[in-house]
């Protein structure tokens, strides 16, 4: 795809300064730009780049002021990161668009139905009575089962698997290897000291904006549904297990893992390798730090959680609960050294 700079500067609302005929059709880091490519320049540490560069064109902020001659093009506009950004997302939203038909050999049941402008890799499979969009793009290797809805405008990218009864909203990103409708971990013990099956009959639901990084795997609910609430976005590696409810544009860092039926509210942000016990209620907007266990609810808005040290268990909570009190006790440590 190439496009002048014309078309660029007109996307981006900025002004060409240069030949605005000159196309471009890749874009690049500052400092490796090479013919055909279009960089930006947002952070000023990295402004002797646009005196070397040897990009078709530069995006600069309209109030930089040039100190060298320079052999780049240049595109002026209020904010040249936030109008780079932009253009990635136009270039990414083409590609995607690019992408229609299907490829042989796959597999769709005959009772599947497709949208307009779907696109179907080579060896992906769609079950029975599968219901997709339109603009719904199924990589190659791709497996859906019967009765999965997917909403308009979704892609499911190499490897990903969606499990029967499963439902996926619109503009939803299921990326490679991601598991969505497992079982859950769901195991009855017995006398003998074996465990016996609890069948999982629910399912698993994605509202609209919500991204699944790769090899993250999302459990079916035992009966009713795992709910992922609409602009949550989901690192890789993370596990999801059967019930959990999570509110609506929440993150969750890599290798975070989070128990059954543990409810968390809107806006929160879960960092890397924390876990979560199951059956808490986290409150909207709560933060859990890296590494953290967490093993209470957090019933107050806005609360940060942070910390966990693995020790036996009586031990532990003896000095969590002398921990807890180290503020107070110092208080009163510095009063008695006051006292002759």
């Amino acid at each position: 795809m190439e496009f002048s700079l014309g078309q660029v500067a007109a996307i981006l609302e900025g002004k060409v300064e240069g030949d605005e005929n000159l196309t471009v059709y890749r874009l690049d880091k500052i400092q490796e730009g090479k013919p055909g490519g279009i960089s930006f320049l947002a952070n000023e540490k990295y402004s002797p780049h646009l005196y070397e560069t040897a990009a078709t064109a530069v995006i600069i902020n309209e109030s930089f002021k040039l100190t060298k001659p320079h052999q780049t093009n240049l595109i002026r506009v209020k904010d040249a990161y936030a109008s780079f950004t932009k253009l990635l997302e136009a270039y990414d939203q083409m590609k995607k668009n690019e992408l229609t038909g299907t490829e042989e050999p796959c597999y769709a049941d005959q009772t599947a139905t497709f949208g307009s402008g779907c696109y179907r890799g080579a060896f992906s499979y769609v079950g029975k009575d599968s219901k997709i969009g339109s603009n719904v793009k199924i990589h190659p290797h791709a497996y859906i089962g019967n009765n999965v809805s997917i909403g308009d405008h979704s892609i499911i990218y190499p490897g990903a698997k969606i499990a029967s009864d499963s439902v996926i909203g619109s503009h939803c990103h299921i990326h490679h290897g991601a598991v969505i409708g497992s079982d859950g971990f769901g195991f009855a013990p017995l006398e003998d000291g074996t465990y016996k099956t609890i069948p999982q009959i629910g399912n698993v639901i994605l509202e609209d904006y919500v991204s699944i990084g790769a090899n993250t795997t999302i459990d079916c609910a035992t009966m009713g549904s795992t709910v992922i609430k609409a602009g949550t976005k989901i690192d890789n590696q993370v596990q999801i297990a059967h019930n959990v409810q999570i509110g609506e544009n929440t993150v969750i860092a890599s290798q975070a893992g989070i128990s059954g039926s543990t409810s968390l509210g809107k806006n929160c942000i879960v960092a890397g390798k924390a876990g979560i016990i199951g059956h808490l209620e986290l409150a909207d907007k709560t933060t859990i730090g890296a590494n953290t266990g967490v093993t209470k609810s957090v019933k107050k808005p806005g609360q940060t959680v942070f910390g966990y040290m693995g020790m036996e268990m009586k031990a532990f909570l003896k000095s969590y609960s002398l921990f807890k009190k180290l503020d107070t006790l110092e208080a009163r440590i510095k009063e008695l050294e006051k006292k002759p």
